[in-house]
């Protein structure tokens, strides 16, 4: 058979699968439209699991096609963004703007203010060349894209407000009508990356990528629970899930990473309808899809009139979720999430070679919190390349399934096969393996001569001779049925058999016998993941969360089986072809069987019956994954299937015909003339290691190593004509093997070798017995190898004792148990300081470097030791590091000094507050002593900073107390006041008037601290002139989030006058270095402090003033007056 024929079964198999799939795909649409269409009529009260079972039941022939475009159109061009960045389109060939959302002017500076001119107003309207809105860098980079052919590549291009030189990532994509351009802002306290400096994003999931890589294969289910704790780790959710899509395009948690106090939805199925096929056509689009906020109001997007229909958002990082899909995240709890789409290669085997596979949603990766959060550009940057690398291993983790898949029916085939030539058909369902062992089945029956044969969960024998009579009367123009569902196949008897037998693939083997597999109902396989197994429990059936989507499912699937796949029914009608082929149809009656002779007709079907098998298994041969030859008694090749042919690079056209010797090693052609004579003779050996030789492209790369096991083909008296060689590829197993060997031996040179090069190592394995004890550790201890070898190495050869090589002291012991175990459990560690007494008595100082050893599998056998004793040059080194150590230690000391003395006063004033504030003191005086007391809380604070090291790293804990805002400015200004008079530079207030009212949670003395500074160093950089100020501006902001909380957005702005603060102070600020000036220090640990408080810090310079620029926000407590 040709390798063409071949291909196009295999392409006869993959188009049935994309036809299933596109079947599935165009009937589930509509049933995804009228829920969508129910849910937005039904307000309140909306069923969900009787909206699922009834949509899922009915015909999608009663959904309009107008209902369906309708909903399509509104998932796809619903004019609606998230608020956490804008849009602007642009038409692609002059930049034009030709949409934009609402708060695009706002969020790029292009709103009117108090005294507006004609300019800001003007600023962003349809027409506009939307380079006038950039700086220069970013216009020329976006017209550098727009040249470009897959501007994906080149996002995100970094751009700048011209009015405020605020940056934004600009993340591109085309769509029919121009360019959408998503803005997202940028935190000024990260560095901003673009597409050239992308390194940073893979560096964020470079540690994640490296675990997935060194996991063995063979073994999904490890591979998602890894990958779901590093994405956790790397984003922070509360929990994250990776969700499977099945065949039959339901889906199923697999793996979860979550809070201890959150519920488990791991095992949990959930039917198609959960994810639209709409939505699941955007995330092949979108692969990273954030929602910052399900409750944050949508923006619009405006748009010319000119464009005939709404704007395609698919592609758009910004797009808003649907109203039935923020529903649902409301329903569960939530309020953020982050869905990234995992793809694999189609099966398709119809595409060119040259070209690329198609892809496929394999499943989604789903982040899911509690409370809003925004991740950063850079950070899902880095997510997407991780879930790209996690695609590609689960690509060749589904490969090699359907490999051992395949392999493992062949197998069955195989024996079954056999079976069948010594006892044909009892003996596939009498001996083991059976026809069960063939496909994944409850239960599988034979029917034959009105006899019955029954395996595992099937339905009675008169239930069985029915659904034969069924089959036979309803599909007798076919050779067979297969189902997931008896019950919609409209089979009577269905009810009857109940949750038992549900699915059954049956062929016929006769015209009136049958071969059965049955299936029982999908729930039965179903199963409640973590703590509430179950599914019975109450919940709230109306509301579309886990649980109800949970029961939608098992209501969904109550009378259906698991489908069946088409490689499975390949193995079944293979099977069935066989047994039509070595059966004969007999007619008997009581006395005697009559042998019907056929007629010419029937001849011929027999004969084409008896070319399907034979092609049948010629492809079997053809496509096997292990290479396999046929040799005639001329000891000619007269077979070789396309994997010899791929293995050597010799085609079937130039093999066929060579004597056989002439394709084998030298050395191997005594080896299988011998094969040959034997075979010839009847005798079959096995397991004989061959070389073949390799041709064309791979003749340098050496020979194939096969261990081939003989067959001898013979005719129909018996004679051997031939003989046929079933091989198992050696040749990577070999070269691995040869290449350890080698390995092994090279580093037993290397370590054992006498060179001064080498330093002293040596080795230990699981259980802590020494295995290695070089040449350069001899010398070393003055213990030879051999007494050091088998000897436990703590205890035995490193002991407190006088014996073999003593150390201080059991600490020392203890020390390096602890480095052991650690590098054990899989943890990275550091250089020891290690030292022990040689044998002569001397003690030797020296650093231990400890790495971990692992088998081909990836476990830890043992550890690695090297000593780096030191040169003279490093003692001297070490004894400066010790000196500088000393003289950081006595600095620390000083400092403490300093803060105890410091306390002395402090509590004194604290003292002196208690007694004023128990006197009788007018308002105005109560005031002040509430201002002194805050200065005086704040200096406390600072001085019990011990841990700069958690600031700079920005994990400080924060303090969450009620203070009233306006309080806190008070103190703020009073802290300036000396110097501001001092440097004859005045402090402008401008605050509104609520603020003096209004009652904040959080930290107000780091808020005091970071303004003072920031004030302070404005008024050092004051130039002292006439006149000369320095602006002290507080704009206030009130969001609702939820039902009772409001977030209270605090923009602080500090400007004076030109020149500013030196750029190298501003420079400090952001990145701390060696010989950082006191004010650069101080606005380094203001600014991470903001951080810590979620807020930013930028420095703004204009022509005439420069200005300090704070954002940051607090939960609301109250309004004074206003409780």
């Amino acid at each position: 058979m040709s390798c063409k024929s071949i291909n196009k079964s295999n392409c006869s198999r993959s188009s049935s699968a994309r036809s299933k799939q596109n079947a599935r795909v165009v009937a589930q649409t509509p049933i995804d439209a009228k829920l969508h269409v129910d849910f937005e009529e039904s307000k309140r009260q909306f069923d969900y699991s009787t909206s699922i079972d009834f949509n899922v039941s009915s015909s999608t022939g009663n959904v309009p096609s107008s209902t369906v475009s309708a909903y399509l159109q509104k998932m796809q061009r619903g004019s609606l963004i998230q608020p956490f960045g804008c849009l602007i389109a642009v038409d692609e060939q002059n930049f034009t703007v030709i949409a934009y959302s609402e708060n695009a002017p706002e969020m790029l500076d292009l709103s009117p203010h108090a005294v507006p001119s004609l300019e800001q107003q003007e600023a962003l309207t349809f027409g506009i060349d939307v380079r006038t809105l950039f700086r220069s860098p970013g216009s020329s980079a976006l017209q550098k894209a727009a040249n470009f052919g897959d501007v994906n590549l080149l996002n995100p291009i970094l751009v700048h407000c011209k009015t405020s030189d605020k940056p934004f990532y600009a993340i591109l994509h085309r769509i029919d009508a121009g360019l959408v351009i998503d803005l997202e802002p940028v935190n000024p306290a990260d560095v901003p990356v673009t597409a050239a400096g992308a390194l940073k994003s893979y560096k964020l999931a470079a540690k994640a990528i490296s675990r997935l890589q060194s996991l063995p294969s063979g073994n999904i289910s490890l591979l998602c629970d890894v990958l779901v704790k590093e994405v956790s780790d790397l984003t922070g959710y509360d929990r994250v899930m990776v969700y499977k899509f099945h065949e039959d395009e339901h889906g199923e948690v697999v793996a979860e990473s979550r809070r201890p106090d959150s519920e488990p939805y791991l095992g949990l199925h959930y039917p198609a309808t959960d994810i639209p096929q709409a939505s699941r056509f955007l995330f092949m689009k979108n692969k990273v899809r954030m929602i910052c906020d399900c409750f944050a109001e949508p923006v619009k997007v405006i748009q010319d009139k000119g464009l005939t229909q709404p704007l395609s958002l698919c592609g758009s990082i910004l797009r808003s979720p649907h109203g039935c899909h923020a529903q649902y995240m409301a329903n569960m709890g939530l309020i953020a999430s982050l869905v990234m789409s995992v793809t694999i290669n189609e099966d398709d085997d119809e595409m060119d070679s040259e070209q690329e596979k198609g892809r496929k949603l394999w499943g989604l990766v789903v982040c899911h919190h509690t409370s809003p959060r925004f991740v950063p550009f850079p950070l899902r940057y880095a997510c997407e390349f991780l879930i790209q690398i996690f695609g590609v291993q689960i690509n060749k983790e589904v490969e090699l399934a359907a490999q051992m898949k395949e392999k493992h029916i062949l197998q069955t085939q195989t024996v079954l096969c056999d079976m069948l030539l010594r006892d044909s058909p009892i003996g596939i369902v009498t001996q083991s393996p059976n026809v069960m062992d063939l496909v994944k089945c409850d239960g599988a029956a034979l029917y034959y001569r009105h006899k019955f044969w029954l395996l595992g969960v099937t339905p009675t024998e008169k239930q069985i001779r029915d659904i034969s009579e069924w089959l036979l009367e309803f599909h007798s123009g076919s050779t067979g049925l297969s189902a997931d569902s008896l019950m919609e196949s409209g089979y009577p008897g269905a009810s009857v058999l109940g949750e038992a037998v549900c699915g059954m693939a049956a062929v016929r083997i006769t015209t009136k016998d049958f071969l059965f597999w049955f299936r029982s109902h999908t729930a039965k396989e179903i199963k409640w993941g973590g703590a509430k197994h179950d599914p019975h429990d109450k919940d709230d059936g109306r509301k579309m969360h886990p649980r109800s989507s949970f029961k939608a499912f098992l209501e969904v699937v109550k009378w259906r089986s698991l489908p069946w796949e088409d490689v499975e029914m390949d193995a079944i009608h293979s099977l069935q072809l066989i047994l039509r082929g070595s059966l004969q149809d007999e007619v008997a009656d009581e006395s005697k069987i009559i042998v019907n002779v056929p007629s010419l007709d029937d001849r011929i079907q027999r004969v084409d019956e008896l070319r399907i098998v034979t092609n049948g298994m010629v492809r079997l041969v053809e496509t096997a994954a292990v290479p396999i030859f046929a040799v005639d008694s001329s000891g000619n090749i007269n077979g070789w299937n396309s994997k010899a042919a791929e293995l050597t690079g010799l085609s079937v056209e130039q093999a066929i015909g060579m004597p056989f010797a002439d394709l084998v090693e030298d050395d191997s052609i005594d080896i299988v003339k011998n094969m040959l004579s034997l075979a010839l003779e009847g005798i079959e050996e096995r397991s004989i290691e061959i070389k073949l030789r390799t041709f064309g492209f791979q003749e340098n790369d050496g020979p194939i190593i096969l261990v081939v096991n003989a067959c001898c083909s013979r005719d129909l008296k018996e004679n051997v004509i031939g003989v046929c060689f079933v091989g198992q590829d050696l040749t990577g197993q070999k070269m691995v093997m040869n290449k350890y060997t080698r390995m092994q031996g090279d580093y037993a040179g290397i370590v054992r070798s006498s060179s001064a090069l080498i330093p002293p190592i040596f080795m230990i394995d699981e259980l802590g017995r020494c295995l290695e004890w070089n040449d350069a550790m001899q010398k070393l201890s003055g213990m030879k190898r051999e007494e050091a070898i088998d000897r436990m190495l703590l205890g035995e050869v490193f002991t407190v004792d006088n014996f073999a090589c003593r150390v201080k002291d059991h600490d020392t012991l203890t020390k390096l148990r602890i480095l052991f175990n650690g590098i054990t459990a899989g943890e990275d560690t550091d250089k020891l300081l290690f030292g022990f007494f040689d044998r002569q008595g001397k003690f030797v100082e020296a650093l231990l470097s400890a790495n971990r050893r692992t088998d081909a599998e990836g476990r830890i056998t043992g550890i690695l030791c090297f000593l780096h004793v030191a040169s003279p040059e490093l003692q001297y080194a070490l004894q400066v590091q010790r000196m500088s150590e000393k003289a950081a230690v006595s600095s620390l000391n000083k400092l403490a000094y300093i803060r105890q003395e410091l306390r002395k006063p402090l509590k004194g004033i604290v003292l002196m507050q208690d007694l004023a504030g128990s006197s009788d003191l007018s308002r105005e005086q109560r005031q002040l002593l509430r201002t002194s007391v805050m200065c005086q809380e704040q200096i406390t604070k600072i001085v019990d900073d011990t841990d700069i090291e958690s600031i700079e790293e920005s994990y400080m804990e924060m303090n969450s107390e009620e203070f009233s805002l306006g309080e806190a400015l008070e103190a703020v200004l009073k802290q300036v006041m000396i110097m501001s008079q001092q440097r004859e530079v005045q402090v402008i207030q401008d605050l509104p008037s609520e603020v003096s009212s209004t009652c904040l949670y959080g930290d107000n003395l780091r808020l005091q601290q970071v303004l003072s500074d920031f004030l302070t160093n404005a008024i050092l950089f004051t130039p002292a002139f006439e006149d000369s100020s320095v602006a002290f501006r507080v704009i206030p902001r009130k969001e609702r989030i939820g039902t009772k909380i409001h977030i209270v957005y605090l923009e602080f702005r500090i400007s004076h006058p030109a020149p500013g603060i030196p750029e190298d102070l501003i420079q400090e600020m952001f990145h701390h270095s060696q010989g950082v000036s006191r004010e650069g220090l101080g606005l380094y640990i203001s600014q991470k402090l903001v951080k810590i408080m979620n807020g930013t810090v930028q420095y703004l310079r204009e022509a005439e003033r420069s200005s300090f620029i704070i954002l940051v926000e607090f939960p609301l407590a109250r309004h004074l007056g206003h409780d």
